[in-house]
């Protein structure tokens, strides 16, 4: 419809010029000549991988609340786990680099108290753009809260030196991803999708 309306406005103008130059040409005056340029107008998307498409991702690398390795701010590298097709097509093949971010963490203390951190899955690399994500995750050092708490009793003013467990996410781990928006999908050409056709995520 916007190519449609673009093309209305030059033909309007174009009659406007014509017009005007005979116009001028009436007193004697010569219309310079004028070349139009025609310009294609880019095809739409033929088909698109919808938001909320299912992608799961696999950490490449630990991250843990031990030490001194790991901030809020700092990224990490995962991976596209099974690659995910759209009508027999792979449109985010198995490999991909995905990119998460640490939102918040905390290491382990006194008293019993365990490490904790907040990830989110940012985006994946696709095609020299950047692909938008979502998924938020929580770890949790996985303490035994009771031993812990035996522990204090017992101890009393020692107590400061009994420390809970560091939250680890292991290499390896998966996480399940979700496209934040839609994204558009070039077909081979002739190609055409059914407004029906579902993305899969094939699983091997």
């Amino acid at each position: 419809m916007k190519f449609r309306s673009a093309f209305a406005f030059s033909t309007s103008a174009l009659f406007a010029f014509a017009v005007h130059a005979n116009a001028q040409d009436a007193d004697g005056i010569q219309a310079a000549p004028v070349t139009l340029q025609a310009v294609e107008a880019p095809p739409a998307p033929a088909a698109r991988l919808p938001a909320n498409t299912e992608i799961l991702l696999r950490m490449n690398q630990e991250v843990t609340t031990r030490g001194d390795s790991w901030s809020e701010g700092d990224s990490f590298a995962m991976s596209v786990v099974h690659p995910v097709m759209l009508g027999g097509y792979v449109v985010i093949p198995a490999g991909t680099r995905a990119v998460g971010r640490i939102t918040y963490l905390t290491n382990r203390g006194a008293f019993g108290k365990s490490g904790k951190m907040d990830i989110e899955l940012q985006y994946l690399e696709l095609g020299g753009q950047r692909v938008n994500l979502d998924g938020t995750y929580r770890q949790e050092g996985e303490g035994n809260t009771l031993a812990t708490v035996g522990g204090v009793v017992v101890a009393g003013v020692f107590a400061g030196f009994i420390t809970g467990k560091s939250a680890v996410i292991p290499q390896g781990r998966e996480l399940m991803a979700t496209l934040e928006q839609d994204v558009p999908v070039s077909l081979p050409p002739g190609v055409v999708l059914s407004s029906s056709t579902t993305p899969v995520m094939l699983r091997r």
